[in-house]
């Protein structure tokens, strides 16, 4: 399975008319038919005027595939595409592998973390290994919602998503992991293989699955 990440730049004011489109003329169109939609989010603190929306793939020939298919999709080309195009102002697309499995919260009306880290050239996998291996230790205070390697889009990144009840608990969960010394540890160990790191704070979609 591979994943793809679509972050849309969008006028000002156009968020929450793009996500409605999306949810009652996008999701009749597609269904799962042209790819999974995994989740689909406005952005809330960070970036602004943006929606995120994650896809999976069997692979990389499927996506292609069927991405031509809904080229040719007449009700897309002629309904969807010219109600959001006005509104778009950029368009980014993350090609990514999965290391930490990818699921939805237990519980839904969460708030959502979407944190992105830039690597230095050949210190994406070494990252990535030790951060699955703290996972156990990680998730003892709250679930990952899925983690990946970039392939494309954005090369020597990683990405991954967090689900919380609120912001609060956002604030209390990450004071209380700062003070497992196993996390420190693994902290001092990986500080060195990041260059970037950006967090957006975002909120689910109407028809993401990840609510």
């Amino acid at each position: 399975v591979i994943y793809e990440l679509r972050t849309y730049t969008l006028k000002p004011g156009a968020q929450p008319t793009v996500a409605q489109t999306s949810a009652e003329l996008g999701r009749d169109i597609r269904g799962d038919n042209y790819g999974r939609l995994e989740g689909y989010w406005m952005t809330e603190i960070g970036a602004l005027n943006q929606v995120v929306h994650l896809w999976s793939y069997e692979s990389f020939e499927e996506r292609a595939r069927l991405r031509g298919e809904l080229s040719q999709n007449g009700r897309w080309t002629g309904e969807y595409l010219p109600r959001l195009l006005p509104n778009l102002m950029r368009q980014e697309v993350r090609i990514m592998n999965a290391f930490v499995p990818v699921k939805a919260p237990a519980t839904e009306g969460n708030i959502y973390e979407l944190r992105c880290y830039r690597a230095k050239p050949t210190k994406v996998k070494p990252w990535a290994q030790a951060f699955a291996n703290i996972m156990p230790v990680r998730e003892k205070y709250s679930a990952c919602s899925g983690a990946w390697i970039c392939e494309s889009g954005q090369p020597n990144e990683v990405c991954h998503l967090w689900a919380y009840p609120d912001l609060n608990t956002r604030v209390e969960t990450r004071a209380k992991v700062m003070q497992d010394p196993q996390w420190q540890e693994f902290l001092a160990e990986a500080k060195d293989c990041l260059e970037e790191m950006q967090s957006t704070i975002m909120l689910p979609a109407s028809h993401s699955r990840m609510q």
